[in-house]
């Protein structure tokens, strides 16, 4: 099914070759496999992955003096609406890199560029997120997981849950408290880049992961963890001062929340172009029924909602790439497409009936991942306290 204006206005032929190479790719490599190793709860394989890596994803939008790619935030856009269209969970694998390479970029110390940039940028480094606690989801300066300098070294120690894809990470970009004394809650919060072997099993012993079941995103898995005084090299503090961590991820929310956006856009437009075929094949009273009107509205109602959420999300990275602030933008697109996906997801199943409660066809996989969005990378109930803030500014 073709994309309403292809260009939306604002791609460039840059752009749009993007697209089609990154379509091809997910066409043929992705989109085969997705369905079944979703129902077999199966992780991404690792073929993909490292493809993914060779094809430049993870290094999209950073210094090709640190071996990424120097694209704009746009291109990054794309990249994860059109592999999410195929599978979320491997649109979402760039995530980890781009929060990680991010904060590294626009925080770190000219040591720690160097040291991890260009891994992350080409895959050799895979990186995972540890931001959310037990009792610290939305607060994200609510957070006790601890940790102590001792000489060259912290001890971390403390509790972080949904860190998604742990297992596989060589790193954990890990926000702990370093300053609990700090007179501001904010001021408390440092992140440590923590090293650990990549594999299901958690070590050494100050280090245990349980995996969390979940109800859809199968291919990546998300973790509890457990710190008991973990050591990570000194040197692993972002940016060098204690105290910056909650004000470095802020910086990053922007960007997350864009890509965020795109992936939801991608999932939604796999639930249309579905619900499009199968309208067409499926006959009741001697016809079609996409031929029924109301089934027809549906169609026109889910594809203008998801061109409405595209170009929103587009817009934002345009913003993004001029370098103004845009939490308010990468806000709007994040809450409007979070809802959009799991309202088309919803209308999709409804669309394949009975079928679509079925594990035969797809329709329930679109349902069941797009039902993440309103939660993670900021719940919408957070992203609409951004947007009120902002209008209330001025």
């Amino acid at each position: 099914m073709p994309i309403p204006n292809p260009n939306g206005g604002a791609l460039t032929p840059e752009h749009v070759q993007i697209r089609e190479s990154v379509r091809d790719f997910a066409d043929r490599e992705v989109k085969p496999i997705a369905s079944e190793l979703d129902n077999q709860a199966a992780e991404i394989p690792g073929h993909i992955v490292k493809k993914m890596a060779e094809l430049g994803y993870f290094g999209l939008i950073f210094s090709p003096d640190h071996g990424g790619s120097g694209l704009d935030v746009l291109s990054m856009a794309i990249v994860a609406e059109e592999l999410s269209k195929a599978w979320l969970s491997v649109g979402s694998v760039m995530t980890r890199m781009i929060i990680t390479a991010s904060l590294v970029q626009s925080a770190g110390t000219e040591e720690q560029k160097q040291k991890f940039l260009p891994g992350l940028c080409t895959g050799e480094i895979l990186a995972a997120a540890a931001f959310t606690e037990p009792d610290a989801g939305s607060d994200s300066a609510g957070i006790k997981c601890r940790a102590v300098r001792e000489g060259d070294k912290y001890a971390v120690t403390g509790e972080k849950t949904w860190c998604t894809w742990a297992n596989k990470a060589h790193i954990l970009c890990t926000t702990v408290v370093t300053d609990p004394q700090a007179s501001k809650k904010h001021n408390r919060i440092s992140i440590l880049l923590i090293p650990k072997t990549p594999g299901d099993e958690f070590h050494p012993p100050e280090l245990a992961g349980s995996k969390i079941p979940s109800i859809g995103y199968k291919g990546m898995n998300s973790y509890s963890l457990q710190f008991d005084g973990y050591q990570v090299p000194a040197e692993n503090l972002l940016g060098g001062a204690t105290g910056k961590g909650f004000y470095q991820l802020m910086s990053t929310y922007e960007i997350a929340r864009i890509q965020t956006a795109a992936r939801a856009v991608g999932v939604a437009q796999a639930a249309l172009e579905a619900a499009l075929r199968y309208s067409q094949e499926r006959t009741q009273f001697g016809k079609p029924i996409s031929q029924f009107q109301v089934i027809g509205h549906k169609l026109a109602h889910m594809a203008t909602q998801i061109e409405a959420g595209r170009q929103l999300t587009y817009h934002a990275a345009r913003m993004k790439d001029t370098g103004k602030r845009c939490d308010l933008e990468a806000g709007m697109a994040k809450a409007f497409c979070a809802e959009m996906a799991e309202h088309v997801t919803s209308e999709a199943m409804q669309i394949f009936g009975g079928y679509g409660y079925s594990r035969e066809f797809p329709a329930q996989r679109f349902w069941r991942d797009a039902r993440v969005f309103r939660i993670f990378e900021g719940t919408s109930e957070i992203q609409y306290e951004v947007i009120a803030k902002r209008l209330l500014e001025g």
